[in-house]
């Protein structure tokens, strides 16, 4: 007969341990930073997702003034607004233009807030102060009141920048590139502002010693920016470029204002604009709904394969 010793007991503080789940490498649970983001995300649930549901489900309706009056019953169209949109000619030359017109502010705002940032690391303490403060002025402006005086600043018979160029009567908002040039001076000047001060932050925070380093090796200025700089700042630019895009990209204000609703015979229109048209002025509200979609998935778009470009660059944002 074999005599088996019994097994051990197992410890009692092992045996009465209590199931935690993943824990990060700070010691923290997996579950702690979603704990705190929660009520943000609460309020941005229901400030963003609730009204872009009903925007989608507006877009799949037959929604006229009959409909909102409540003299005709609502009725389902599936994708024919999304049909009707697409077969209107006029759709596809507004949302080409959109797209032109919204790069070349995009384009213009980078490179003027680039430049005046890389400004205000060269200038005394004195001019930098009265930069910063002529650029938060523009950019705190509301949109309605600089088109105002943009609009009065190039008028044909009172303002004052035909009289320095001696344009005479030329009307600036007459023609469509002109008009388009307009705007697009303007969204410049109160956009920069943000793109000034927030890559101006990030040249700040580049260490001294890597610009020292590429100096003394011979690089120029341009070859700095370009080299050094700009690689480190990739991500707070890959910011103010998403930024930018979605800014301009649904300009109203400054077109509205400027253009009178989208110049003569609607040639300055662009989405967000034809969209306010389509919904308040004709009443199809469905219509002006589903131009609201498209212009949501455009820019989700752009946002992520520009966010997928950086990745595979090794970038993190």
């Amino acid at each position: 007969m074999t005599l088996t010793a019994p097994a051990p007991p197992a410890p009692a503080d092992t045996a009465k341990r209590p199931v935690r789940g993943p824990r990060s490498r700070t010691g923290t649970s997996s579950w702690t930073p979603w704990l705190y983001l929660l009520p943000a995300l609460a309020v941005l649930g229901a400030l963003l997702v609730y009204p872009v549901y009903q925007l989608g489900l507006i877009s799949f309706l037959e929604y006229t003034q009959a409909q909102v009056s409540g003299g005709e019953p609502t009725s389902f169209q599936g994708l024919g607004n999304y049909t009707a949109l697409f077969a209107d000619p006029q759709f596809r030359q507004v949302l080409l233009a959109t797209v032109v017109f919204a790069a070349a502010c995009v384009a213009g705002t980078l490179a003027v807030g680039c430049a005046l940032a890389v400004l205000l690391t060269r200038v005394r303490a004195l001019p930098r102060l009265a930069l910063m403060l002529a650029a938060l002025g523009a950019w705190a402006t509301p949109a309605v009141t600089g088109s105002t005086v943009w609009v009065f600043l190039f008028d044909a018979d009172f303002g004052p920048v035909n009289k320095l160029l001696g344009l005479g009567d030329f009307s600036w908002t007459y023609g469509r590139y002109s008009a388009f040039a307009l705007v697009l001076l303007e969204v410049v000047w109160c956009s920069f502002p943000f793109v000034m001060v927030t890559v101006y932050a990030g040249i700040r925070a580049v260490p001294t010693e890597v610009l020292e380093a590429a100096a003394l090796d011979g690089a120029s200025q341009w070859r700095i920016w370009r080299s050094v700089t700009a690689p480190l700042l990739r991500p707070i630019l890959a910011v103010v470029t998403i930024q930018s895009v979605i800014w301009d990209f649904k300009v109203f204000t400054q077109i509205y204002v400027m253009t009178g609703g989208g110049g003569i015979a609607g040639q300055n229109l662009v989405l967000n604009v034809y969209a306010y048209q389509q919904a308040f002025a004709s009443s199809r509200y469905s219509l002006g709904a589903a131009i609201g979609v498209v212009m949501l998935l455009i820019l989700l778009a752009v946002t992520l394969v520009y966010l997928r470009l950086l990745r595979r660059q090794g970038e993190e944002l």
